[in-house]
């Protein structure tokens, strides 16, 4: 079987990160190790099911990869969060202070809506249709 484990966030801080994807999100915790390079190998995932998929939450480095968080994408949706109920989710993530782009809408493939991380990055909170 092959996938995706892992997809690098750049962030600007850790603590604030794991912060807001724990708590804002509801994401867990996964793993938070040193590294001997003063970095941190911090991972946090929206399921229990490790094959699910998880990031790497890596802080930026130089003015290069600084000038790139909260825009890895250029501006586009980057990330997709899926979710088996979505009205629930959305009502918990308001509540939670998430920035949600626009009212949720309902397309032939879910219900969708455009949030923000807590750098900018653009993400679609969406409840396929066949879920």
């Amino acid at each position: 079987m092959r996938r995706i484990a892992l997809v690098t966030l750049v962030v600007d801080d850790y603590d604030e990160a794991i912060r807001f994807y724990t708590e804002a999100l509801g994401f867990r915790l996964v793993e938070d190790s040193p590294r001997p390079d003063g970095s941190r190998w911090v991972v946090v995932a929206p399921s229990e099911d490790d094959r699910a998929g998880a990031l790497l939450l890596a802080r930026a480095k130089g003015a290069e990869q600084r000038a790139r968080t909260g825009d890895q994408t250029g501006g586009r949706v980057g990330f997709f969060l899926h979710t088996d109920d979505f009205a629930r989710d959305h009502a918990r993530m308001l509540a939670a202070g998430v920035s949600f782009l626009e009212q949720p809408r309902h397309e032939q493939y879910g219900t969708v809506a455009v949030f923000q991380d807590l750098y900018g990055n653009r993400w679609d909170l969406l409840q396929p249709a066949d879920a």
